[in-house]
C-alpha cells in the first residue's frame, strides 16, 4: 500500500471542515509523578528496635526495690571514703526532697539542684526520693519505686557525681541518698 487513499483525504477534510479553525496548543510538560519512597535500612530499623528492646529489658532487670540501698562509687574513690559516706560521716550541705514529684519534675529539679550545689562548691547533698512505698505516681505498674530508680540512674550518668549511698536510717534510709559531688573546676 502506498500511504492514504481518496476516501480518507476527503473525510479529512470533511473533518476539519466541521470543527473549522484550530490551533495547536503549546507542548506541556508531563503531570509531576508521586515522589518515589525514600530508601529505607530495614535491617538497621530492625536492629535499632532490637537494641532498644534489650536494653529496656536490661534497664528492668536492674531496677530496684524499696527496701534496696543505692551504692556506687568511682574507681578514683576509695572505699574507705564510700564507707564514711555510707554511714552518714560526711557533712550534708544541702538537700532535695522530691516527694510528690512526677519523674519529669523530678528530673528537672535534681538536674538543677546538683547543677546548682557544684556551682555554689557543695561537696555533699542529700536527695530524699522515698521509698515508693506511698502514692500511685511513686510506684511503676510493677510495683517498683520509680523516683528512687530515676535517682539511681541519673546519678550514675553524671559526670560530676564521685560517689552516692542510701543514707543510714537516721537520715532517711532507702529512701534518701547521700550524694558526694567533684569540686568545682575553675576555668
Amino acid at each position: 500500500m502506498s500511504g492514504k487513499r481518496p476516501d480518507d483525504e476527503d473525510a479529512s477534510e470533511l473533518f476539519r471542515a466541521a470543527i473549522g479553525p484550530v490551533r495547536r496548543l503549546d507542548d506541556t510538560a508531563p503531570p509531576p509523578q508521586a515522589p518515589r519512597p525514600r530508601p529505607r535500612a530495614r535491617m538497621a530499623e530492625r536492629d535499632e528496635a532490637h537494641a532498644r528492646e534489650e536494653f529496656r529489658h536490661a534497664l528492668d532487670s536492674s531496677l530496684l526495690e524499696a527496701g534496696d540501698a543505692l551504692s556506687y562509687r568511682r574507681d578514683e574513690i576509695s572505699p574507705r571514703l564510700l564507707q564514711k559516706l555510707r554511714r552518714g560521716e560526711i557533712a550534708v550541705q544541702e538537700e532535695l526532697d522530691l516527694h510528690g514529684a512526677d519523674t519529669r519534675e523530678a528530673e528537672q529539679l535534681l538536674r538543677a539542684f546538683l547543677h546548682d550545689a557544684r556551682q555554689h562548691g557543695v561537696g555533699c547533698v542529700r536527695i530524699i526520693h522515698g521509698k515508693g512505698l506511698h502514692g500511685a505516681a511513686s510506684i511503676a505498674s510493677s510495683g517498683l519505686p520509680v523516683l528512687k530508680n530515676l535517682v539511681d540512674r541519673m546519678l550514675r550518668q553524671r559526670a560530676d557525681v564521685l560517689a552516692f549511698h542510701s543514707a543510714p536510717p537516721a537520715q532517711g534510709g532507702t529512701g534518701a541518698v547521700l550524694v558526694l559531688l567533684a569540686p568545682r573546676r575553675l576555668r
